[in-house]
């Protein structure tokens, strides 16, 4: 053997231990494998995708018009907060997309027009109006579709699922995929949850108060609103409080009146974690606000002691205790009706932020581990029928090269799944496609070496000259064939979402895998047989 078809040779068997080493996570053997191997050696191997595990598959649009209209809500807000401070009397209203000011006075203008020049401002009468303009609500819109895929992201890295596919489709949606899953329902619910969390003074004071109801049963409450709608302070919303009863599972939920703005909110928190009663052992939230929202805090229970403070999440009151002293620190439980899952979720949520906008579930898909696990059957024996078949027709059409076909065909998919492997790549249905056509094209290449060898051998040309000419002759059609096919590859990977991405992957990777087989794989058993002198005729 000379020194190329040795280092031929060494190449391709270093090639082949890396592809086991990085492939056998996948197997059984991998358990059985020493503590330190487990540790430092590769670990991950090819991850099954959705359709092959089971799980759970949910596409969700952004409703973000909401998020606009939030962020007038709070212009409004700091609006009538600056025009306080500078001690200028206002009235200040939010009219659908528009934030209406009232008296238009010179020092309000300036006011406004030093604070807020990113925002459209007229004057009409006696009234100022401001609006965001088109490029402004279209930066919103984005950007709330942007922080939803991050803070959905988050949610899910928290929870706890592995190889999660979450990606933005179109200009609004966002599509989930989290295989594996064993509680579809609390995971819909985690992400799907605004989480929202808003810290708002109770209207003890106003008439309407103490004629509220001191509890309703659950599916009262649009009776309530429309009951009392005439008499809501037009400053104050009436929110609910539901108490759980822990020994008969009875729901029951208490109307609030509460200031409609928000003193406080979940953008200022820093830590949220689930802590238990010493007293009960009942779970609880503990929260800690970032400085801005400690000092926040601070000021807002000193300005209010011996008023009701109510903590609320996504419209629902958790708990409204009275605030016997300004609190320092910059911390606050939520407690509420809830066990130690919920709490959690809920610890997960808050940490995570809340969303920017609501989402509106659009798909709603849960693959079960049997129709993966028949996926699994149904694609193992695909493979193996038409690897079989192939293989049989390469021995009987081409004989002794067939056999060195079907060697390049074993070399492809081990070096296949090992570059899979390496790449810790998800494997779906489509994926298995891609690997199939790949070694189809693998065959195709092998096919286009073999005829060219044979008119070679009918030239009269002996076996050695024969295999170099015939490899010559196909190469540029094989590479051609190659590169345009990964190509299509590139571009579907691109372009292309979830299972469409998996194919490309595995089909571009297959593709540059066949070079090297048929190229580099075949040609050197090929020189090996012919390093002997005395071949007189070639088997094919």
């Amino acid at each position: 053997m000379n020194k190329s078809i040795f280092w031929r040779f060494l190449f391709i068997g270093i090639a082949v231990v890396a592809a086991v080493v990085f492939f056998l996570p996948n197997t059984p053997v991998f358990k059985s494998m020493p503590e330190w191997w487990q540790k430092n050696m590769p670990n991950k191997g090819i991850v099954l995708g959705l359709d092959l595990q089971g799980g759970l598959h949910l596409v969700y649009e952004v409703e973000a018009d909401k998020a606009v209209e939030s962020t007038i809500e709070r212009y409004a807000f700091t609006i009538k907060e600056m025009l306080q401070k500078r001690k200028l009397q206002a009235e200040v209203k939010k009219n659908n997309l528009n934030i209406e000011v009232t008296p238009a006075s010179q020092d309000i203008m300036k006011a406004l027009r030093e604070g807020y020049n990113n925002l459209d401002i007229s004057e009409s009468g006696q009234m100022v109006t401001l609006r965001l303009n088109e490029k402004e609500r279209s930066f919103i819109k984005d950007n709330a579709a942007n922080q939803a895929l991050e803070t959905i992201r988050n949610r899910i890295d928290q929870f706890g699922v592995a190889e999660p596919t979450i990606h933005r489709q179109g200009q609004n949606e966002i599509v989930v995929q989290l295989p594996g899953v064993k509680d579809p329902q609390r995971a819909r619910d985690l992400i799907g949850r605004t989480a929202l969390l808003e810290f708002k003074i109770v209207n003890d004071e106003a008439p309407l108060a103490s004629q509220l109801p001191s509890s309703i049963t659950p599916g009262d409450e649009e009776k309530i609103l429309s009951q009392f709608a005439d008499k809501i302070p037009a400053d104050s919303q009436i929110l609910f409080e539901k108490k759980v009863n822990k020994e008969t599972g009875a729901v029951t939920k208490f109307p609030i009146l509460v200031k409609k703005d928000a003193m406080l909110t979940g953008a200022l928190l820093s830590e949220a974690k689930v802590t238990l009663d010493t007293q009960f052992s009942t779970p609880h939230v503990s929260i800690t606000f970032n400085p801005e929202g400690a000092k926040r805090f601070e000021e807002v229970t000193g300005a209010n002691v011996k008023k009701r403070l109510a903590i609320i999440l996504d419209n629902t009151v958790y708990s409204a205790p009275v605030i016997q002293e300004k609190i320092g620190g910059g911390s606050a439980q939520i407690t509420g009706s809830y066990g130690m899952e919920e709490a959690k979720d809920l610890s997960i949520v808050l940490k995570a932020g809340a969303l920017p906008a609501p989402l509106k579930m659009l798909q709603n898909v849960t693959v079960g581990p049997s129709l993966g696990s028949d996926s699994i059957e149904a694609g193992k024996m695909a493979g193996i029928a038409g690897t079989i078949a192939v293989a049989l027709f390469m021995i009987f059409y081409y004989r002794l090269s067939g056999v060195i076909a079907d060697f390049a065909l074993t070399l492809n998919i081990i070096l296949l799944f090992g570059a899979m492997a390496s790449l810790n790549a998800t494997l779906s249905l489509p994926g298995i496609a891609g690997i199939i056509l790949a070694i189809g094209m693998a065959v195709d290449s092998n096919v286009l070496m073999f005829e060219r060898m044979r008119d070679e051998l009918r030239a009269g040309k002996t076996p050695r000259s024969a295999v170099d000419s015939g490899y010559k002759k196909a190469f540029w059609t094989i590479f051609d064939s190659h590169i345009t096919t990964l190509i299509t590859a590139a571009v579907l990977y691109q372009f292309g979402t979830g299972p469409i991405k998996g194919f490309a992957v595995t089909l571009g990777l297959g593709v540059m895998i066949n070079l090297y087989t048929a190229l580099i794989g075949t040609k050197s058993v090929f020189d090996l047989i012919n390093s002997n002198s005395d071949v007189k005729k070639l088997s094919i």
